[in-house]
């Protein structure tokens, strides 16, 4: 019997022939990434609870500030002095204030038929060049990092065919967005949703870590697009090389079988407070829902495709007077290339709040907090009740264009023009 994408990955990283569904094998991991959002408990657990620490291989591991860049008060400044010396100490990559910890990831480390580990949910963006990445907790985290190993249950997989392309105006996020609604948020609990078809080819690199990015957000254990060419051409650009560039064999076993016409995608709107309350933007944009913010940003929604949807949308407007537009680049390097393009001329001028490279608003912490039943339209990649500020705050998920449309209007919409 053939075997998955994912579980070829599996395989590789046990070091056997084949595995098959709730198989559990000791893996050798690729890589391990950590965010300042823990690793200041992994730090403490390193010295407080073993015996003999020591790190297993510190280039495999890689630190990354982005929650709470730069620190908001003298707990995180702690925490974040914690990350540095330990970094600093033990010889580990660091990166402070140069982006979200997906997007460095995966514009410099992350390979096709890679198994990697991160300190974080959203660890499944990784899957956007063909690798295995999947969210640990911080205990998970520091016995990878001082074993090189782990063990994995292999999971199902879930295939997702994707046929054509989307039309103009719809974007990923909204076929991510659709897939959740669809199968709901517990769909692919503890499973691998694998992307593929001509559809999923059709998808640029930034198009697939939307759509990896959010798999956790329906319970998946990783997400992953079958890797083609467009993978291979990335890697060279970001000085890497391609090498394991596997797919399912014909005869994989699937748990489920999904096939989606990407041309029948539509602009979405997700309600508040989970991530399957699914609506059509026709139908949202009919109610006028006021806002009070506007965030464009995240490791879902923050890379340059995204900025330049959002700079399209307000070139020569104004941000509605009532409302605050946010907007955060994925990393240091999209920023640059917003720069260079003007696009954040554009958002600055039609009044926009550009943030340096980090989570911002939709870590709901340091940035962009919203108050009490104050309203904010996201393209942040959760909506649960409080996520963003006061538990009676509400979030509303959108792509780039509707939630910069939204802050010219001051209402939920995709329209500019009359306004």
């Amino acid at each position: 019997m053939g075997m998955t994408l994912g579980e070829k990955i599996i395989a590789r990283a046990a070091g056997v022939d084949d595995v098959k569904p709730n198989d559990i094998h000791t893996v050798t991991l690729d890589r391990m990434m950590s965010n300042d959002g823990t690793t200041h408990l992994t730090v403490d657990m390193y010295y407080n609870q073993l015996k003999h620490p020591r790190i297993a291989d510190k280039d495999k591991v890689v630190f990354i500030m982005d929650h709470n860049v730069p620190a908001e008060n003298p707990k995180t400044a702690e925490a974040h002095k914690k990350m540095r010396n330990f970094a600093k100490d033990h010889g580990i990559k660091l990166y402070e204030g140069q982006g979200v910890c997906h997007q460095i990831m995966m514009e410099d480390y992350v390979c096709p038929g890679e198994l990697i580990f991160g300190a974080d949910s959203h660890t499944t963006t990784y899957g956007a060049l063909g690798a295995f990445g999947t969210g640990v907790g911080c205990t998970d985290f520091l016995y990878a990092m001082t074993t090189g190993t782990s063990w994995v249950m292999v999971p199902e997989t879930i295939r997702f065919n994707l046929h054509g392309s989307l039309r103009e105006g719809v974007y990923a996020r909204d076929l991510i967005l659709t897939i959740i609604g669809d199968i709901g948020a517990n769909g692919a609990n503890y499973k691998i949703m694998e992307f593929a078809g001509d559809g999923a080819h059709n998808l640029s690199i930034d198009e697939r870590i939307v759509l990896c990015n959010l798999t956790v957000e329906a319970g998946a254990k990783a997400g992953i697009v079958e890797p083609d060419e467009k993978v291979v051409e990335y890697c060279k650009a970001h000085g890497r090389e391609a090498v394991h560039m596997f797919k399912s064999d014909d005869d994989a076993q699937f748990a489920a079988v999904y096939d989606y016409d990407l041309s029948k995608i539509e602009p979405v709107v997700v309600r508040p407070d989970f991530v399957d309350n699914f609506a059509l933007l026709k139908d949202v944009k009919k109610e006028k829902i006021a806002i009070d913010e506007a965030f464009v940003g995240s490791c879902n929604n923050g890379r340059i495709e995204d900025l330049r949807a959002a700079a399209d949308v307000v070139k020569g407007k104004k941000v509605n007077p009532k409302v605050r537009f946010i907007v955060a680049p994925a990393s240091k390097a999209v920023y640059i290339e917003a720069l260079e393009e003007g696009i954040i001329t554009t958002l600055m001028e039609a009044g926009a709040m550009i943030m340096n490279p980090n989570c911002s608003v939709c870590w709901g912490s340091c940035q962009g907090v919203i108050g009490e039943n104050e309203v904010l339209i996201s393209t942040g990649t959760r909506n649960f009740k409080g996520r963003a500020g006061h538990p009676t705050s509400k979030v509303y998920l959108s792509n780039a264009a509707v939630a910069a449309a939204s802050a010219v209007a001051g209402y939920i919409t995709d329209e500019t023009n009359n306004i």
